[in-house]
């Protein structure tokens, strides 16, 4: 599949809620995951291959190490075994209070990076494509994923995350990998 790239509209979409999901949802979802492979991300949002709903898809799995817990509806589990993910309509929660800064970037800005402040643990309930309702503890990179293909669902960028001084050195930063990316094309 071909990833959209800012500015496009649909990356600024709060995406609609799917209610229940088709044939299409799967097959979609299969298709994401091997695009975000074959992109070597660690997540994917529906709006970031143009379609404006709540399906994401994410893989740590490559690093078993990137999370220090994991839980399924409050049991103990292993991640990797549960990987990729794909969720429908999820809800985050953050876990206490700590935040964590850490570098982000996105396949809808290639070449773009920044530091990113996030909640260090979450809690995230969402959909499976059986329908099923999931509960997901756990921290580190997972929960970062989360955190941003979820931001994708709801409109947010992870650039819109970054700080005060971050933005003021954004606007060129961006301008001349957007031009980049016309080169490409």
């Amino acid at each position: 599949m071909k990833i959209v790239r800012y500015p496009e509209p649909v990356l600024r979409a709060r995406c609609k809620s799917v209610s229940a999901a088709t044939p299409d949802h799967k097959v979609l979802a299969k298709d994401m995951l091997e695009t975000m492979k074959a992109a070597n991300g660690v997540g994917l949002a529906a709006p970031q291959v143009g379609k404006d709903e709540q399906l994401a898809v994410i893989d740590v799995s490559h690093n078993p190490q990137c999370v220090t817990y994991f839980k399924i509806n409050g049991e103990d589990a292993d991640m990797v075994k549960h990987m990729p993910v794909v969720f429908l309509n999820p809800k985050i929660e953050p876990v206490g209070k700590q935040k964590e800064t850490d570098e982000e970037g996105c396949l809808s800005f290639p070449g773009l990076r920044g530091q990113i402040r996030r909640p260090a643990e979450i809690k995230v309930t969402y959909q499976t494509l059986d329908g099923e309702t999931v509960t997901i503890e756990t921290d580190g990179l997972l929960a970062r994923a989360f955190q941003h293909e979820t931001d994708h669902l709801n409109g947010i960028l992870f650039i819109d995350r970054m700080s005060a001084a971050a933005k003021l050195g954004l606007k060129k930063k961006l301008a001349r990998v957007m031009q980049d990316w016309e080169d490409l094309d």
